[in-house]
């Protein structure tokens, strides 16, 4: 297998994997849960200094793991995506501090979400169909 088939497939791995994962695992629940869900998720950010809008920013958050996770799955506006997840991982790394909790779960997927953002999506992704298209 070449070197750069190698790389593409393992970036389709983690992709789909990560997408899937945070969709589906994190991310459903929070964006059906409704702005009840919303107001307590988004509360979270007065640990960033932003104690307001907590429906909106609970929204963006469920967002970030429901439809930044379906981008991801899908190689689609891959490194924004990513970039959402970057920040709502951020702001988890903050609440599990502040509470006295572990942040290693949060600070592993800050880290893969970084990857991809830097990295991009790959030769296997809706972004690089879109890319050879034009």
């Amino acid at each position: 297998m070449k070197k750069s088939t190698a790389k593409d497939l393992g970036l389709l791995i983690i992709r789909v994997g990560i997408g899937l994962s945070f969709a589906f695992n994190h991310g459903y629940s929070k964006i059906t849960g409704g702005p009840e869900i919303w107001e307590k998720l988004g509360a979270n950010m007065a640990y960033a200094g932003l104690d307001f809008a907590h429906v909106f920013w609970g929204f963006m958050a469920a967002f970030a793991e429901f439809g930044g996770g379906l981008l991801l799955a899908f190689g689609l506006l891959t490194r924004p995506a990513a970039l959402l997840i970057v920040i709502t991982m951020l702001v988890a790394i903050l609440m599990h501090q502040a509470h006295g909790e572990s942040f290693v779960y949060p600070l592993e997927m800050l880290s893969v979400a970084a990857g991809l953002a830097l990295a991009g999506a790959g030769k296997y992704s809706l972004d690089a169909h879109i890319r050879l298209r034009r």
